[in-house]
């Protein structure tokens, strides 16, 4: 044993170890950067049936490369409401047969060719591209892609080249004495230490290839580094809301539930991939199909029962209801003078967490946690409907009918100005990213017409006050000419980017939609302060 490590070439093996993964660090980066807002909104939009969102995990994960950026992308939808539990159950599942494709192309292109043929190539082509087109963002990150593509063979051969001495002296009879269920430990550890199943897979891979382990134990370690890549998504879970609590519950009772079975079939699966399927003469390929196979099995036989294991994570972990009315819970509805007026402060409430939810879309940094989740605001505007159904109930004149309307068209308003904002993120993440003056001068004018809104906003929904609602009101009106002098101003500079070389047209289009959006919900906000002012003159004030 201490000749064999004597062997054993440590510093070649951990500096492959490193390359792979930088390689592997700076693919999934380049591809992010690449993809923009793209496989975001693939995951956003497609989840419409437990299909739908396993289909989206299993493409995005297969293109992303990583399993562990896909489903902390998914806990950020379910923490912003973006995406229910089961919709999160089923595509963290499809993202682990979308990993699958990692351990294919390891073995493929690692393994059936010369690694030096195209792996230097890459790597000498991207570097030359990273310096010469320097300007361009966009082929940058292509340079960049291809340099991490080459630096992830350039690690696997490192790897090997380590290992195959290793393995010419090593007797694999040594760790024979090893259980099943110690090479699953090894697994799961692996990745749990480097974060990484991809990279655990290619050590598998390399050791199985030189001979180290056997197919068995090799099956075991990568059902294990299956079960490890939960260590990220639970550490991402931790300090969260319920929701993504429950859904990195969900993927963990996912994962270690197929890992079990597939540990008590592997004499089974084993001999499938081996004898049935043909690929005794292939090791390497035989544990890519392997890892393919068990994370298959385990999706159909997950997928009927996705909606029990949600309700089961909802029952371990209950949520802990957010109640955001101020007044309306306090005030009943059958004393119609109280009730409006608790209606018309509730809905000044709702204004206020209207610019601040706005507020931390547009400056993240400015979140720290306390912030109101997108599903509460959709919960607290239902809870406002409500209390008006209750009101309308009783009997109202005339006066107050009209008053109730208003301030409910402000509700309702203000509801569809956080819908069109909140499905907005990924276009103001991509105005924030490109680095093209129009662009950079656009998000600023978005900005800047949200924050103006957001600070005059703040003080109407705390009250105006005595003999405030004439102020308020000539500050509205500047506000609203400013506001549309602005829009206006905008569309000029996108007409003059049409005329510009170094900016695509298309982009042009992409920046007049999110002007609209952003335009409209400034009026709608305009509109809703104007009114809940308009309302406090005409809401008939309660006998204490």
């Amino acid at each position: 044993m201490l000749a064999a490590l004597s062997e054993f070439e440590v510093w070649m093996f951990l500096a492959g170890l490193g390359i792979f993964l930088f390689g592997m660090h700076m693919m999934e980066e380049s591809i992010r950067v690449l993809s923009g807002a793209a496989f975001k909104s693939l995951i956003r939009r497609y989840t419409g049936t437990r299909l739908k969102a396993m289909g989206s995990g299993m493409v995005s994960t297969a293109i992303l490369q990583s399993s562990s950026a896909v489903s902390l992308m998914t806990l950020a939808f379910v923490g912003a409401g973006i995406m229910n539990l089961i919709q999160a159950i089923s595509v963290m599942i499809g993202a682990k047969v979308g990993t699958t494709a990692t351990a294919w192309i390891v073995a493929i292109f690692g393994f059936e060719f010369n690694i030096e043929t195209f792996s230097l190539p890459l790597i000498g082509l991207g570097g030359l591209g990273i310096i010469i087109l320097a300007k361009s963002p966009k082929y940058v990150n292509i340079s960049r892609f291809l340099v991490a593509f080459g630096f992830l063979f350039m690690g696997l051969d490192y790897m090997k080249s380590s290992v195959d001495d290793f393995a010419a002296v090593i007797d694999p009879e040594l760790f024979a004495g090893y259980g099943i269920l110690t090479f699953a430990l090894a697994g799961v550890i692996l990745t749990a230490v480097m974060q990484s199943s991809s990279a655990t897979i290619a050590i598998v891979l390399t050791m199985l290839f030189s001979g180290v382990v056997t197919f068995e134990a090799g099956a075991a370690m990568v059902i294990g580094a299956n079960v490890g890549t939960t260590v990220t998504v639970l550490l991402g879970s931790i300090g969260g809301i319920h929701t993504k609590k429950q859904a990195a519950l969900s993927q963990l009772s996912f994962t270690v539930g197929t890992a079990i079975i597939a540990l008590i079939l592997l004499p089974f699966l084993v001999w499938v991939v081996l004898s049935a399927m043909s690929f005794d003469e292939n090791l390497v390929l035989g544990l890519a199909m392997f890892h393919t196979i068990f994370n298959l099995f385990g999706a159909m036989l997950f997928y009927p029962i996705i909606p029990w294991l949600a309700g089961r994570a909802e029952t371990l972990i209950p949520e802990k209801r957010l109640h955001l009315t101020r007044y309306i819970h306090k005030t009943s509805p059958e004393v119609s003078d109280a009730a409006i007026e608790a209606f018309r402060k509730e809905v000044a409430c709702q204004l206020g967490y209207t610019v601040r939810y706005i507020s931390g879309l547009i400056h993240p940094s400015r979140n720290k946690g306390e912030a109101v989740l997108y599903s509460d605001l959709e919960r607290y505007h239902a809870e406002i409907f409500e209390y008006y159904t209750r009101i309308i109930s009783s009997e109202l004149n005339e006066r107050e009918a009209s008053v109730l309307e208003r301030l409910l068209r402000v509700s309702r308003s203000l509801m569809n100005t956080l819908k069109n904002m909140n499905e907005s993120t990924d276009e103001f993440s991509v105005m924030e990213r490109e680095t093209h003056q129009i662009f950079q001068t656009a998000w600023l004018s978005v900005k800047k017409r949200l924050d103006m809104v957001a600070v005059l906003a703040e003080k109407v929904a705390e009250g105006t006050g005595d003999n405030a609602g004439a102020e308020f009101t000539g500050r509205l009106e500047q506000l609203h000419e400013e506001i549309e002098a602005m829009d206006k101003e905008y569309i000029r500079m996108c007409s003059k980017g049409v005329n510009d070389p170094s900016f695509h047209k298309p982009e042009v289009t992409f920046l007049l939609m999110v002007n609209r959006i952003v335009t409209q919900s400034c009026r709608m906000m305009i509109f809703g302060m104007r009114t809940l002012i308009e309302a406090e003159d005409d809401t008939p004030n309660p006998v204490e």
